[in-house]
C-alpha cells in the first residue's frame, strides 16, 4: 500500500475526494515524515501545528460541501526567503535572526487561499546566494541520494536546497523556491524532483526577501509536472504591490498537460555543448532529444551565441542588485545587532558579524561594479550584454516553439567539495543562469541516472508567458523517462 507521504499532489487531492483519508492524516503523515528527515537539516523552522490547522479547516469545508481552492488540505514547505506573518524568517542569514514579519508574502498568502497547509521554513544558502546550500547561517543540508557504493554526504543544489530536499524525502507534497539564477532548477536536478521558474513576472515578488530584484522568481518544487502546473495555479496571480506583477490572466496549467507534442518545434542550442561536459549529461540530452522526436516533435538546431556571456553578466548584475537590496541590514529597525562605539561602528560590527562570506563576497562585488570609476566599463556593460541574451532567445523563439538543454553540467558533488573554488562553484549555473537573465519560463525534469546512480535532470524552456506548452513538453519527457528511482534516505517510510 502507497503510504501517505509517497503520494503525487494529484493522487492526494484524489484521495481526499473519495474519502479515502482526511486532511488531517495526511498532514500529521507529512509531519511525522518532517521529523523523521530532521538528519537532513532541510527545515530551520517547522510549523506543524499550523499544517494541522490548515488540514482540519480543509476537512471541515469538504464536510460542508464548501468551495474547495485547487489545493485544498495539501500539506507543502516554504523557503525561509517568503516572509510568513508571525513566522520566523532568517534568509538563512544570521542579521535576520528573531525576524519575524508581521506581514505574508503574496504567494504565500495565494497558497494559504488555495487550501494549503504550512509544515514548514525551510533552509537555503544564506540570502538565496549559492549552488550548494552550503552557505546559510543555520549549516549545510543534505542530499537524500548518495552515490552507490559511498555514503559520503552530497549537497542538494542550491539556493533552494532545503526545499528540494525535503520534496525529495517525502517530507512534504510541495514546496516553494525561489530562481534567481537556476536556484530552483539546479537543486531539482540534484535531487531527482520537478522544479519550475515562472516567467518573470507571472508570480509576485511581494513579501519576498529580496536577492537580485530583475531576476528573483518564485516557483514550486514537485515529484511530477502535473504537481508544478498544479501548485503554479495556486500561486500565481497579479499583485499590485509588486510593480513587476503582470496583469494577464492566468490559465489553467494542468489542463495544458495533453500528451500531445505533435507538430511542436524543439530548439537545440549548439552553444550549451560546453567544453567539459561529461558524455552521460550528453547522452542524457540526446536521449531527450529522441524522446521528443517519438512523440512527434520536430527538434531543430538553433543559436544563442552570446551564452557564452550569461555567466559573467549575471554575476555583475546580481552582487550589483544584492549590494543594493541588502544595505538595509544595518541593525537599526529588524534583527541582529551588535552595538559599536558609534554609528558606523555598529553597522560594520552588525554587518561583519551578520552576514557570511558569500554574502560579503557579493556586496563588495556588487558595490565595486557599481562605482563611479567602473559602473560604465563592468554595470552598464553587462545591462547591454544581458538585452543581447533576451534578443537571441527572442530571434530562436521565432522558429521554435520551446528549447531543450541539460540542466546541469554535473550530478550532485559531495559537501564541501567546491567551497574553496567560488568560480567551479558558479559554473553549477551555466544552463540556468541565461532563462533568468531572459526572463523566460524553465523547468528541469528528472530524466535518469548518473554512473554512480545519482539524477539527472533535463531543462525545457519556454516562451515567455507561456508556461502551458513548455509544461506540455515537459510532461511527455517525464512519461518517457518514467523515472522511478528513489532516494536512499526516505523520511515517510515510517509513516
Amino acid at each position: 500500500m502507497t503510504t501517505l507521504t509517497d503520494l503525487t499532489i494529484a493522487d492526494a487531492q484524489a484521495g481526499l475526494a473519495k474519502g479515502d483519508f482526511s486532511a488531517r492524516e495526511l498532514a500529521e503523515a507529512h509531519i511525522r515524515a518532517t521529523e523523521a528527515g530532521r538528519p537532513l537539516n532541510a527545515m530551520i523552522t517547522e510549523t506543524g501545528d499550523r499544517a494541522v490547522a490548515a488540514a482540519e479547516a480543509a476537512d471541515d469545508r469538504r464536510k460542508k460541501g464548501e468551495g474547495l481552492g485547487p489545493l485544498d488540505g495539501i500539506p507543502v514547505a516554504v523557503k525561509d526567503l517568503f516572509c510568513t506573518e508571525g513566522v520566523l524568517t532568517t534568509a538563512g542569514s544570521h542579521i535576520l535572526d528573531g525576524f519575524t514579519p508581521p506581514y505574508e508574502s503574496t504567494v504565500t498568502a495565494n497558497l494559504w487561499r488555495s487550501g494549503a497547509g504550512m509544515l514548514g521554513k525551510t533552509n537555503l544558502d544564506e540570502f538565496a546566494m549559492g549552488s550548494s546550500n552550503m552557505t546559510s547561517y543555520h549549516g549545510p543540508v543534505h542530499n537524500p541520494w548518495r552515490r552507490q557504493g559511498d555514503n559520503q554526504p552530497l549537497v542538494p543544489g542550491g539556493s533552494s536546497g532545503g526545499s528540494a530536499a525535503a520534496v525529495a524525502a517525502r517530507m512534504c507534497l510541495g514546496a516553494l523556491g525561489t530562481d534567481t539564477g537556476g536556484s530552483i532548477r539546479q537543486p531539482a536536478s540534484f535531487c531527482g524532483i520537478v522544479g519550475m521558474k515562472p516567467t518573470y513576472g507571472r508570480c509576485s515578488r511581494w513579501g519576498i526577501v529580496a536577492f537580485a530584484s530583475s531576476l528573483d522568481q518564485a516557483g514550486p518544487f514537485t515529484r511530477t509536472v502535473r504537481d508544478a502546473a498544479i501548485m503554479l495555479n495556486g500561486m500565481a496571480g497579479h499583485d499590485p504591490k509588486d510593480s513587476t506583477s503582470v496583469d494577464m490572466t492566468v490559465p489553467d496549467f494542468a489542463a495544458a498537460l495533453s500528451g500531445d507534442i505533435r507538430g511542436l518545434k524543439v530548439g537545440i542550442p549548439a552553444e550549451y555543448r560546453v567544453d567539459g561536459m561529461s558524455a552521460e549529461i550528453e547522452a542524457l540530452w540526446q536521449q531527450g532529444i529522441d524522446w521528443l522526436r517519438d512523440a512527434g516533435a520536430e527538434p531543430v538546431e538553433i543559436s544563442l551565441p552570446h551564452t557564452k556571456y550569461a555567466l559573467p553578466t549575471y554575476y555583475i548584475i546580481a552582487p550589483a542588485e544584492a549590494s543594493s537590496n541588502l544595505a538595509r541590514y544595518d541593525g537599526v529597525k529588524y534583527g541582529l545587532r551588535v552595538e559599536g562605539s558609534d554609528l558606523n561602528d555598529m553597522y560594520a560590527k552588525t554587518r561583519g558579524e551578520g552576514f557570511g562570506d558569500e554574502v560579503r563576497r557579493r556586496v563588495l562585488i556588487g558595490t565595486y561594479v557599481l562605482s563611479a570609476g567602473y559602473y560604465d566599463a563592468y554595470y552598464l556593460k553587462a545591462q547591454r550584454v544581458r538585452t543581447l541574451i533576451a534578443r537571441d532567445f527572442t530571434q530562436a523563439f521565432e522558429n521554435v516553439d520551446v528549447i531543450l538543454t541539460p540542466t546541469t553540467p554535473s550530478a550532485a558533488f559531495a559537501v564541501g567539495e567546491k567551497m574553496d573554488d567560488p568560480v567551479a562553484m558558479y559554473l553549477n549555473d551555466v544552463f540556468t543562469v541565461p532563462v533568468n537573465l531572459a526572463g523566460l519560463p524553465g523547468i528541469s525534469v528528472p530524466a535518469g541516472l548518473s554512473e554512480g546512480g545519482l539524477p539527472l535532470g533535463l531543462q525545457v524552456i519556454g516562451k515567455a508567458f507561456d508556461e502551458a506548452t513548455m509544461l506540455r513538453a515537459a510532461d511527455v519527457i517525464e512519461r518517457a523517462a518514467a523515472f522511478t528511482a528513489r532516494p536512499a534516505f526516505i523520511a515517510g517510510e515510517a509513516a
